[in-house]
């Protein structure tokens, strides 16, 4: 396989639009009552996961890519749970069920080598090199940060003894007031 160029690419993401559309399919056979409650909480969350690791790979940090595959592990197990009990209901055919379900558990399978294979990428960028965040401009240097404080608060103090002068009610020409009973 050449390198991967979008998230279409991925062939998890692929599967998992595919089983999106086909269980969106399903919902639209389950009573009308339904459409609004499971249909939508099944379409909802099949969606999600697709959607997920579209959203995950725009970023350029693996940690959060990463984060992006665990909760569209999650958003699969949801959809199983809905597929389950849209089978206890009897809206989906003991074999249309199986069948959704097989194709769930290969997806998170899929998702799971994705996540084992970027776990050893962990804290980089997804080209690879670790993130290191650029000093900002207002920052002294590290090579001289210590001793060039100190050289400045000496200047500072004898440039302004009054900074170091210790406080007494004169410093600010304040007199004692006194207080009748």
């Amino acid at each position: 396989m050449g390198q991967l160029k979008s998230f279409r690419d991925l062939l998890v993401y692929q599967k998992l639009r595919s089983l999106h559309l086909d269980v969106h399919n399903e919902t639209l056979g389950f009573p009308k009552f339904e459409l609004y409650e499971l249909g939508s909480q099944v379409r909802r969350s099949s969606n999600s996961a697709p959607a997920l690791l579209a959203e995950g790979w725009g970023s350029r940090h693996t940690n959060i890519y990463i984060e992006a595959i665990n909760r569209a592990l999650g958003e699969i197990r949801e959809t199983q749970h809905h597929i389950d009990v849209a089978k206890e209901k009897k809206y989906l055919s003991l074999t249309r069920f199986q069948e959704l379900d097989s194709r769930y558990e290969e997806c998170g399978r899929m998702l799971e080598g994705l996540h084992q294979s970027l776990s050893t990428w962990k804290d980089t960028t997804r080209t690879g090199l670790v993130v290191k965040e650029a000093p900002a401009e207002y920052i002294t240097p590290p090579s001289k940060s210590l001793d060039h404080c100190f050289t400045v608060t000496l200047q500072l103090d004898e440039s302004f003894p009054w900074l170091t002068a210790p406080l007494t009610p004169n410093t600010y020409h304040l007199t004692p007031t006194t207080t009748n009973p």
